[in-house]
């Protein structure tokens, strides 16, 4: 049985039609792709710089940390034999300011 031109004719436009609807479809994935990538990337410089903040606050809580310590040992309202008093002096507070 022999098809029609018209037949053939529609043929070849469907053809058509699904190549660049496949095309297109290529197309959109690879940009999805490209934009997750991207994302992925941003998200691995934000996360590396995360954690290089957290080293420095974690560098800064234990020198704080030393700090308070050893301001512990000299500290004349922790030393004082009055220290249930809830309310310091101002004066016994100012030795314990910095400077």
């Amino acid at each position: 049985v022999f098809q029609s031109h018209e037949e053939d004719d529609r043929k070849v436009r469907r053809r058509e039609k699904n190549r660049v609807a496949a095309q297109r479809s290529r197309k959109k994935q690879t940009q999805k792709a490209d934009k997750l990538h991207e994302e992925y990337e941003s998200l691995e410089q934000e996360n590396t710089s995360l954690k290089r903040e957290i080293g420095k606050l974690t560098d800064e809580m234990k020198h704080l940390s030393q700090v308070l310590k050893d301001h512990e040992k000299i500290c004349p309202l922790l030393h004082c034999t009055m220290n249930f008093v809830t309310v310091p002096r101002p004066d016994a507070l100012a030795g314990c300011l910095p400077r």
